[in-house]
């Protein structure tokens, strides 16, 4: 097997580090490269989304930090950009579909990767579910036409989510079913309108300040008589932060179908996550700092869609919800396209059921199809049975956002590990930490644990807002996460251990050969 290390593009062939990464990993080559620098970038930006993230759950933030939870903003970037710094020396070395899989397979063992990449997998369905949620937090606010069922309050407000949440589900599965180049123009388009969108309202909200900076240093009081005190309060109204800036590597998951990914990649992941950060806190300070009265009870319930219509006027305002459907939309786009990856990825070491049907790529759309309308079905199958949960917003996201913390952890523990035995080393040439790689791995690892366990603690106001509380949805993090990392792992343990192995359709090398699919690694599907 080729040394990763000694690996260099030969002159006029662009792709070979990138197929021979793959050829380490055991693949060969099958999805097609046509997405360049900006295609790669969108896939991250949109993932992430600025508008998604921030029109969704500033209520939450407000609700629960007061305007002070801005500052929550900086701190979870800071603490994700360790991460990312590490995901861009894995992308320069293995620009690889279901990146996160492949990489904690790579550092940890097919034990490690198995159980991150199911983390992962089941985190992207239960996220692709949330984000569907947003609609119903936006589409009323433009129109009442939009609140098919009851008045948008209560359990009426959560039917409602459901079915405006289906719809959008339904057609990214079609858009994906369709091929890469199809979501890829959707996407970009997309991305660019919610840019340029986001930029101008930056601009907007900041012709219309009404008070100075001192403004987001105001906790309302909150977290006075508990024992953490604002601290508690503060951590609580993070998760609105912790919710928009992941998802960065899905720039590197679709490395397989992109141009000179071992460079584009580790850019995108990082450009993605700095302009989020940048343009997105604006946007929540100018927000703060603009809206008529920062006391009205409407900013801890319909959050920045008030502001918005407060500050800008009705029409203005309304033009800038749309761009906020339209980055939700290119978002829900995103969060399933790379689910679709890295269900291909499992599915192409034979590590999920009807792994031989769910690795196979259509020949006509140059995608892998059943993944698509499987991923689709299960995302609308965890709406459904929220339907008549008034608390399906928090619940939902926070449950998703943990699991992948927690799918980052299974690739940037391991990581550290390698690093600190010295069996890790950058691919020359490309990025690398260098000196900064074991103390930027290591605040990742810690962040990576301490924002996991601060989401999943069990707050009431979380996991059991509304009346009568029980302790199964105070702690419902722990048990639905436990259920599925535990009865999981015991699955592949017990059942899908014994058949792992790279299928023969998609090996890099034939099973004669002894490398992956050779003896003793299952190149066929187990009927």
């Amino acid at each position: 097997m080729t040394d990763p290390g000694s690996v260099h593009p030969r002159a006029g062939d662009d792709h070979a580090h990138d197929d021979a990464s793959l050829a380490e990993l055991g693949y060969k080559p099958e999805l097609k490269r046509t997405l360049g620098n900006f295609h790669t970038f969108a896939a991250g930006i949109s993932y992430i989304s600025i508008l998604t993230g921030t029109f969704q759950l500033f209520y939450f933030g407000i609700a629960h930090g007061g305007p002070a939870y801005w500052w929550s903003w900086p701190m979870v970037f800071v603490g994700q950009l360790m991460v990312a710094l590490c995901f861009c020396e894995l992308a320069a070395r293995y620009p690889v579909a279901g990146s996160i899989y492949n990489w904690a397979k790579k550092l940890g063992g097919p034990h490690i990767g198995w159980l991150g990449g199911w983390m992962m997998l089941t985190a992207t369905m239960v996220s692709l579910a949330a984000v569907a949620l947003a609609y119903q937090v936006t589409l009323p606010q433009i129109s009442s036409w939009f609140q098919f069922i009851g008045d948008g309050t209560g359990q009426s407000a959560a039917a409602n989510a459901v079915v405006l949440g289906t719809v959008l589900v339904t057609f990214t599965t079609l858009v994906n079913a369709f091929g890469v180049k199809l979501m890829a123009r959707i996407n970009s388009a997309g991305v660019a309108i919610e840019l340029i969108a986001a930029i101008v309202l930056v601009v907007l909200l900041a012709a219309h300040i009404t008070r100075g900076p001192g403004a987001i240093t105001n906790t309302f009081g909150l977290g006075e008589g508990e024992t953490l005190g604002y601290f508690g309060a503060f951590l609580t109204a993070s998760l609105a932060s912790a919710y928009v800036m992941y998802g960065f590597d899905t720039a590197s998951s679709l490395g397989e179908e992109s141009k000179d990914p071992g460079r584009n990649a580790p850019r995108a992941i990082l450009r993605a996550l700095v302009a989020s950060f940048l343009i997105g806190g604006l946007i929540l300070l100018f927000a703060l700092l603009s809206v008529p009265d920062l006391h009205a009870e409407q900013l801890s319930v319909d959050g920045l869609q008030y502001v918005v219509l407060a500050t800008l006027g009705s029409t203005v305002g309304q033009i800038v919800l749309w761009c906020v459907v339209i980055a939700i939309t290119v978002c829900e786009l995103a969060v399933h396209t790379a689910g679709i990856r890295l269900a291909f990825a499992m599915a192409r070491d034979n590590n999920l059921p009807a792994a031989s049907l769910l690795a196979k790529v259509s020949p006509r759309f140059q995608t892998p199809v059943l993944p698509a309308v499987v991923i689709g079905l299960v995302a609308i199958g965890i709406l459904v049975i929220n339907v008549n949960q008034p608390q399906i917003f928090s619940v939902i996201t926070s449950i998703a956002i943990i699991m992948i913390y927690l799918a980052y952890l299974s690739v940037t523990l391991p990581m550290l590990i390698q690093r600190l035995r010295g069996k890790w080393v950058p691919l020359e040439g490309k990025f690398s930490l260098g000196r900064f790689g074991v103390p930027i791995n290591v605040l990742a690892v810690l962040w990576g644990i301490g924002m996991s366990l601060n989401l999943a603690w069990p707050r009431a106001a979380v996991y059991n807002a509304t009346g009568p509380q029980h302790w199964y949805l105070r702690w419902g993090a722990f048990l639905f996460i436990g259920v599925v990392a535990i009865g999981g792992f015991a699955y592949y343990w017990f059942v899908q251990r014994k058949r792992t192995g790279v299928l023969a359709m998609h090996a890099a090398v034939g099973p004669d050969d002894g490398g992956p699919g050779g003896p003793g690694s299952p190149t066929t599907p187990t009927p």
